[in-house]
């Protein structure tokens, strides 16, 4: 992901063209979706950096569309009523924002009821929106799209859980594999005859079919859907989990089946309380869990990743260009921050050549932090001076960023509170140090540390800045000023200097 030239010797690094500028891309610039489905009818418009979309608007309703479908054969009625009053809502949304005309995807209630081709006709009649009714394979293949936005190295199997049924897909080299449809949605298993333990039944056997079609070894599973999101918040809760951020959290099996079993012993209402989701979401989630439960220990996998990005984020994907999908998402929302925001667009990649000499030995992931860490080193500057640190901190580890997961999120936090505050004692974010080791808070330090010092040399012609020498062995840094700016290098920067040096534990030399 960490780019390069192509064949054409067009730069695609993360220093490279923007291509948000690009006039393809600028389409992609404000988009919207809309996604009905069997337990949700959602309006979403995507904007920013098209490969790492920020969300513009972003509405919910709990219409329970699928609610009796598998016993009636029609869609709820009273939820059919619902979903209508929503998307006109919606449309109308969409007009003013300047995205309309909208279309849609219908999922499984729509698909399996009777009256679902007369519901889409509705639809269009009073609200201009055309929905697509996806089958259930196309639905799989929709969210694992999904997940290749957030996740464009993505390797493992994606699962989809909705209200009336769930989806498995492979993932892979950027390409989606296999894929299958089940019943297995947590509003067609609430009618299962037999309680619990007939529910329990329909759902090992159907899973088992399922592992019988899709055969493969899977090292991580992504779960995507809203039961597995409540899932996963009621995990973090249980173990005391720090960072509330649902997008790349990361569970065992072992903690999955230590959840399900303490979900068990709750009602939902205190589920509800605790983690503040609707109670038309919560009633589902006891019987989600019986389904992951089974899901986890037919195809036992190492890791279960949970993904905020699925069908809606999947349809944005379907429309990119390839040279966007092959893009990292993270830089390409730092640079796009960067360009809206920062006093000096552009410094980020100068100010990355100044201090890469003292981290000239980092891996490759590592590298890609940096380099986000130097895109978004300024774009904080509008905030009160007294809460700068704070401010930075809280962007880098809750902004909606793909590609990143939670130690990166916390690693990139304590970079640009240091590129700010000297010291990371005695704020709010003490718990969060700990998901680092302490090497590399001391890395996240130095590198906060290094921008602090190399924004004194905001310069326009880069060779202008000086250079730095960073000798680890001899434990020396070494900085040398360039002749018509050695006047830059004033008190203030002397101490930034030391501070860096200290960092690192170094002595100084400067000529």
């Amino acid at each position: 992901m960490d780019g390069g030239a192509d064949a054409s010797g067009t730069d695609h690094g993360p220093f490279g063209r923007p291509l948000f500028d690009d006039p393809k891309v600028k389409a992609l610039k404000r988009v919207g979706a809309i996604d009905v489905g069997s337990n949700s009818v959602r309006f979403v418009v995507f904007d920013g950096a098209a490969r790492s979309p920020a969300y513009f608007y972003n509405e919910k309703i709990m219409c329970g569309l699928g609610s009796g479908v598998s016993e009636t054969g029609f869609l709820n009625p009273e939820g059919r009523v619902r979903a209508l009053s929503a998307l006109k809502r919606f449309a109308l949304l969409a007009k003013g924002m300047g995205v309309a005309p909208m279309s849609g995807v219908a999922t499984a209630a729509v698909r399996d009821a009777e009256d679902g081709p007369e519901f889409c006709r509705e639809v269009a009649e009073a609200t201009g929106i055309n929905l697509w009714v996806a089958s259930g394979t196309e639905e799989a293949r929709l969210s694992a799209q999904g997940v290749f936005l957030g996740w464009p190295g993505a390797k493992g199997l994606m699962c989809d859980i909705g209200g009336s049924s769930m989806e498995l897909a492979e993932l892979g080299d950027g390409v989606v594999g296999r894929r299958v449809t089940s019943q297995l949605g947590p509003l067609k298993l609430m009618d299962a005859k037999g309680g619990r333990q007939g529910r329990k039944a329909i759902i090992d056997s159907s899973i088992d079919d399922l592992r019988a079609q899709i055969d493969g070894n899977y090292k991580t599973l992504f779960l995507v859907g809203g039961s597995w999101r409540a899932i996963a918040r009621l995990d973090m809760e249980r173990r005391g989990y720090p960072l509330k951020v649902l997008h790349e959290y990361r569970m065992t099996p072992q903690s999955i089946l230590q959840t399900v079993k303490w979900i068990s012993g709750k009602d939902v209402e205190e589920l509800r309380a605790i983690t503040g989701n609707s109670e038309a979401r919560m009633r589902l989630v006891p019987i989600a869990a019986q389904v992951l439960k089974s899901l986890v220990q037919r195809f036992k996998p190492k890791y279960i990743a949970t993904s905020s990005y699925g069908i809606r984020e999947g349809l944005l994907y379907e429309q990119m260009p390839f040279e966007l999908k092959r893009r990292d998402p993270l830089i390409e929302a730092c640079r796009f921050d960067e360009k809206s925001y920062a006093r000096i667009p552009g410094f980020g990649r100068t100010l990355f050549e100044f201090i890469q000499p003292i981290f000239r030995n980092a891996s490759p992931e590592r590298r890609r932090l940096i380099k986000a860490a130097c895109l978004l080193h300024d774009v904080s500057w509008r905030a009160h001076p007294d809460y700068r640190a704070e401010v930075c901190f809280d962007n880098a580890t809750r902004a909606n960023l793909g590609g990143l997961d939670h130690q990166g999120r916390i690693f990139l936090g304590v970079a640009l509170l240091h590129r700010y505050k000297n010291s990371r004692e005695g704020t709010r974010f003490e718990a969060l140090y700990d998901m680092l080791s302490e090497k590399d808070l001391r890395i996240a330090e130095a590198l906060g540390k290094a921008m602090r010092f190399g924004a004194m040399f905001s310069v326009q012609n880069q060779d202008h800045m000086g250079k730095l020498a960073w000798h680890p062995k001899k434990r020396l840094l070494k900085f040398k000023m360039h002749p018509e700016t050695r006047d830059l290098f004033g008190e203030v920067a002397q101490a930034r200097f030391a501070a860096l040096a200290t960092a690192l534990e170094a002595e100084t030399h400067v000529s």
